[in-house]
């Protein structure tokens, strides 16, 4: 919260190209979404759109920040760990059978 991250800015990012999110919060995202879904789709064009925000330093901040987060959680996911606090019982969050809205 240090930032001014709010409820309402954590709402708009499910679907962050329709709201009144600044361009340089939506590019971020949009490297975001090519990090975990198309990595190898990203092009010239998607690098310049990057340069038009941000340092090539801050590019390559926030890739190897998303690069990490994004191993971390395979890592986590094909182990099945779980935080102490859950229950043996409760499905896993990243189950799409246990948590239909991860599909949606």
């Amino acid at each position: 919260m240090r930032h001014g991250l709010t409820e309402e800015m954590v709402d708009k990012v499910r679907d962050y190209e329709n709201t009144d999110l600044p361009e340089k919060t939506k590019m971020a995202l949009r490297l975001v979404d090519k990090m975990a879904f198309d990595h190898l789709g990203m092009d010239d064009e998607f690098y310049a759109g990057l340069r038009e925000h941000f340092s090539d330093d801050e590019i390559m901040d926030l890739g190897m920040m998303m690069g990490f987060t994004l191993g971390m959680q395979r890592f986590v996911e094909a182990f099945g760990i779980r935080p102490d606090s859950w229950n043996e019982n409760d499905a896993c969050p990243w189950d799409p059978v246990a948590s239909p809205s991860l599909t949606e």
